[in-house]
């Protein structure tokens, strides 16, 4: 049975607290991966491109083969444009990287927007031990968003690799405070039996 201290704290950050080694491992992950970005955004920005294109060619090769393998299923056909579409998309983006950058870096103003929107109502909604930070990282990430759209196409090329940096830092950061205060919730007391 759970101890009236482990009650009267949040139950799910009672939970997170034997985790707190773990998020504190992946928030400073997050962190260095971050700077790394944020060192070399250029490198970053193709690095995240090619990785979209590869996964968009095996992504589309699985659907591929596997509306080739149900030929007597109704939907084959729909099936197989999908997956000849994502391989067509795959083989641009990895012919010309720069150009799926721009691309991206709209998808990746939305992505912002949208997230920073979330973070900032879940944060203000919750109210969970260092909700401030996840509304902090929530702003932050909003105002990437609005940064992107706002120098479209300019800065395509190093934009991408230079905000996810930045957001990711925040993001470890957020982790990472999470970890210490869920650390500072009591353990709960053992009980006699």
């Amino acid at each position: 049975m759970p101890s009236t201290e482990c009650k009267s704290a949040n139950e799910e950050m009672c939970e997170l607290r034997k985790d707190w080694v773990w998020l504190l491992v992946l928030g400073i992950g997050l962190v260095l991966i971050g700077l790394g970005a944020i060192s070399v955004p250029l490198f970053a920005t193709v690095g995240i491109v090619t990785v979209v294109g590869i996964l968009m060619l095996v992504a589309g090769t699985a659907q591929i083969v596997s509306g080739l393998s149900s030929a007597k299923w109704s939907g084959v056909f729909l099936h197989l444009v999908v997956g000849i579409l994502y391989c067509v998309t795959g083989f641009f983006i990895l012919e010309s990287p720069l150009k799926g950058a721009a691309g991206m870096t709209l998808l990746l103003a939305v992505f912002f927007f949208v997230s920073g929107i979330f973070r900032i109502v879940f944060a203000l909604r919750e109210r969970f031990p260092a909700w401030g930070w996840t509304l902090l990282n929530g702003a932050v990430t909003l105002l990437l968003g609005i940064i992107i759209w706002r120098q479209f196409p300019v800065s395509a090329l190093w934009l991408i690799g230079l905000l996810l940096g930045i957001d990711l830092v925040f993001a470890g950061w957020t982790w990472i405070m999470l970890a210490l205060a869920v650390r500072r919730i009591p353990a709960p007391e053992a009980t006699e039996g």
